[in-house]
């Protein structure tokens, strides 16, 4: 019994020299710290208390020692996982693929997190909490989709894209979102080839009939039909026309630049 005391004793002492870093900024010393203070955690079988303190450790390298953050959020996931708090490990998932994403720049090894959290999120779909869950998993899985098809991996991509547009199609709250999802799948689906995009685009207007009227559907067609003719211009002008009204992010540029670029004699154009 002494010995457990001191041990809790010394777990105190961990944690209040951990936060005593934190205010002056040593946040190696910080981490390491609250490490400390995690495995005397789980020589107490204190998992919670354990995977807390790893959860800690690892916010605080993430400031000085990136991939050291990674090692403590891994550790916390496994005690998490152990216990069966599945929502929890797939919230930590995705602090590591935002690590590898902004810190490490390890986009294979991001999207594998981002695909993991969305698997924990989606095997608890079955909780009260089925709405927020449900839409953590399509955040996830939108990530995995956006690297995916920068990576040239369209037929992932289009997979995903499709999934989370025919489950959002049907909720009056998430529907509006529906079209642009589909809107990306043709897209990887014309980088491809020109027919698989003509195909798909009437596939979505049937599943989805209020696609047919949004700009994103027009868009298309005016590129499908551009594209057919090899004319350029008019595939620059329908672009530029979205744009001056829905402002184009980086993803969407690199793809419409990638469809651009099948054009005869386009070589390296842009979309100006």
């Amino acid at each position: 019994f002494r010995g457990n005391t001191r041990v809790e004793e010394a777990c105190e002492m961990y944690t209040r020299a951990a936060n005593m870093f934190k205010i002056a900024k040593n946040w190696s010393a910080a981490g390491n710290a609250f490490c400390q203070a995690a495995k005397l955690h789980m020589q107490l079988q204190s998992k919670h208390d354990s995977a807390t303190s790893f959860v800690d450790a690892g916010n605080a390298y993430k400031k000085a020692d990136p991939q050291e953050a990674i090692n403590c959020l891994n550790a916390a996931i496994d005690i998490y996982t152990d216990m069966g708090r599945f929502t929890i490990a797939a919230k930590h998932h995705i602090t590591i693929a935002e690590i590898y994403e902004a810190e490490l720049v390890d986009i294979e090894k991001a999207i594998a997190h981002y695909e993991q959290a969305a698997d924990y999120y989606k095997g608890e779909e079955s909780n009260r909490q089925v709405i927020f869950i449900r839409g953590s998993a399509n955040k996830c899985l939108l990530k995995v989709a956006a690297y995916a098809a920068q990576l040239e991996q369209y037929q992932k991509a289009i997979e995903i894209y499709e999934q989370v547009g025919t489950n959002t199609m049907d909720n009056p709250l998430l529907k509006y979102s529906a079209k642009e999802y589909f809107f990306k799948a043709a897209l990887c689906h014309f980088i491809v080839d020109e027919l698989n995009a003509k195909l798909a685009l009437e596939k979505y207007e049937e599943m989805f009939p209020a696609f047919t009227d949004s700009r994103e559907c027009k868009l298309l067609k005016k590129l499908l039909e551009a594209h057919e003719e090899q004319n350029s211009e008019a595939y620059t002008e329908a672009v530029k026309e979205f744009d001056s009204i829905s402002r184009l992010d980086q993803w969407l540029t690199t793809m419409l630049l990638r469809i651009k670029k099948s054009i005869q004699g386009e070589g390296d154009g842009d979309l100006k």
